[in-house]
C-alpha cells in the first residue's frame, strides 16, 4: 500500500495550489482527483474566471495583492500567460462604486471613478445605470491552464498525481489516515488536506473529525450555476482587445460578465446571474441542465443592459459554486486534517495564496487569517455581525 506525508484531496485550483506549495517545500505529496484535474464537473474548469481587486473592504483586496505575486511566479515557472489583462468595471445601485474606489485608493491600486455618461462614452457596448469604478489591472484567469501549471509544478517537485481516484472514506489508522477510493484502492497518509469543492459536504461525513470541530463547520450551499455566451453585435473577434470584465449589482439581481476566451471561441462574452442556479445537496447531484427561466432572465438582462451583444446565446454551460453564508473562505485544521473551501464564487483569483496558506497551516509553518478559521466564523454568527479583522501585512517569503 502506498503511503505519503500529505494527501491532497481534489485537484482543482485550491488543491493543485496546495500540492504545488507542499511539494516545493520538499514534502511527500499525493494529489488525489476523482476524475482529472480541472474537469468540467468541478469549479475550476474552462478559460474564463475574473481576476479583480475591487472588494468593499481592504481585507480581500489586500489578499488579492498578495495572490498576484503568486500568479506572477506561476506564470514565470510555466512560461504561460495565465491572466489576460482586460480591466474591470463595477456599477449598480448596491455595488457601491464609491466605496470600492476608497478601498482601492487606500491600497494604492490604480482606478478611476466615472459618471455613467463618461463610462458610456468609453464603453458604448454597456448601458451603465450608476457611477462606475474602473480599475485597469483586472483581467481574466485561464483556470484550466492554471490548474495544469500548478499540477506540473507539484509533479516536478516530486508529488504523485492520482487521477480517477474518488475518495469515499477517510479513517484514522496507524497514527495517520487511511483513504479508500470508490474502486477499493487505499492510501496511507500522515496528514490530509481536503479541497474537494462541491463534494466537501458529503466528504465531511466520512472524515475522522472531532464532533466539536465538525459542528463548527458552517452550512455549505452548493449551487449549479448557469452561464451563457453571447456573440458580439459587431461580429468581430475581440481576442486582441477584449471588453472589460464587469459586476453589476442592483436590488434583487447581480450579473457578471467577462470575455469568454477559449471557452467561447473568442466570439463573445460570458454572462451569468450570480448565485442564480439551483441549490444541490452536493456536487454529486448536478445534472448539467439549464433552467429555462434563468436563461430568459439573462437574455432580458442582455437586451436591456448590454447593447454590444446579440441577445441570443450561442453556447451555455453549468458550473459549481460552493458558498458559505458570509462568502468567506474556510481554512482550518485539526488532528492532521485541513479543510479548505475557498469558493463562494470568488475564490479563483486567490488560488496561489490559498495554496501557500493551506501548506503553512498543514505543516505548522505559519498561520491563516482569523476570518477563515471556524471558531471566528462561529463567533461572528453568534453575535449576528460579520466583523473584519485588520488587513494583514504581506506574507514574507511568498513565491
Amino acid at each position: 500500500m502506498e503511503s505519503t506525508e500529505y494527501a491532497v484531496v481534489g485537484a482543482g485550483l485550491s488543491g493543485a495550489a496546495t500540492a504545488w506549495h507542499l511539494a516545493a517545500r520538499g514534502h511527500s505529496v499525493a494529489l488525489l482527483e476523482r476524475s482529472t484535474p480541472a474537469n468540467d464537473a468541478g469549479s475550476s474548469h474552462g478559460s474564463a474566471r475574473i481576476f479583480r481587486y475591487a472588494y468593499p473592504d481592504e481585507f480581500y483586496t489586500g489578499l488579492v495583492q498578495e495572490a498576484k505575486a503568486g500568479w506572477d511566479e506561476l506564470a514565470r515557472l510555466s512560461g504561460k500567460q495565465l491572466i489576460t489583462p482586460a480591466g474591470a468595471v463595477d456599477y449598480g445601485a448596491i455595488r457601491q462604486p464609491e466605496r470600492l474606489a476608497a478601498v482601492l485608493q487606500a491600497r494604492g491600486i490604480d482606478h478611476e471613478l466615472l459618471s455613467a455618461e463618461e463610462a458610456r462614452r468609453r464603453w458604448p457596448q454597456i448601458a451603465f445605470d450608476t457611477q462606475v469604478l474602473w480599475h485597469p489591472d483586472a483581467g481574466v484567469i485561464d483556470a484550466h491552464d492554471s490548474v495544469a501549471s500548478m499540477v506540473d509544478q507539484a509533479v516536478t517537485h516530486g508529488a504523485a498525481l492520482h487521477p480517477n481516484w474518488a475518495v469515499t472514506a477517510i479513517t484514522a489508522s496507524n497514527g495517520g489516515y487511511l483513504l479508500t477510493s470508490a474502486d477499493g484502492r487505499t492510501l496511507q497518509a500522515a496528514n490530509i488536506i481536503v479541497a474537494a469543492g462541491g463534494w466537501l459536504p458529503q466528504l465531511l461525513r466520512s472524515l475522522a473529525l472531532p464532533s466539536s470541530f465538525l459542528a463548527s463547520v458552517p452550512p455549505l450551499e452548493v449551487r449549479q450555476e448557469q452561464a451563457y455566451h453571447f456573440p458580439y453585435a459587431d461580429g468581430t473577434d475581440h481576442d486582441a482587445s477584449p471588453w472589460p470584465t464587469f459586476i453589476h449589482k442592483r436590488e434583487g439581481w447581480q450579473a457578471y460578465g467577462l470575455p469568454g476566451g477559449r471557452d467561447a471561441g473568442f466570439r463573445g462574452q460570458k454572462i451569468a446571474q450570480y448565485n442564480g442556479g439551483k441549490i444541490l445537496p452536493s456536487a454529486a447531484d448536478q445534472d448539467g441542465q439549464i433552467n429555462p427561466d434563468n436563461r430568459r432572465r439573462v437574455i432580458e438582462y442582455v437586451e436591456q443592459y448590454l447593447p454590444g451583444l446579440v441577445p441570443e446565446p450561442y453556447a451555455e454551460t453549468t458550473c459549481l459554486f460552493t458558498n458559505t453564508s458570509t462568502e468567506d473562505f474556510i481554512l482550518d485544521s485539526v488532528d492532521g486534517i485541513t479543510i479548505l473551501s475557498p469558493c463562494s464564487g470568488h475564490g479563483a483569483k486567490f488560488a496561489p495564496l490559498i495554496g501557500q496558506l493551506a501548506a503553512d497551516l498543514a505543516t505548522g509553518a505559519g498561520t491563516v487569517p482569523d476570518q477563515f478559521r471556524l471558531a471566528f466564523q462561529a463567533g461572528s454568527a453568534a453575535v449576528g455581525a460579520h466583523a473584519r479583522p485588520p488587513a494583514r501585512k504581506p506574507l514574507p517569503g511568498q513565491c
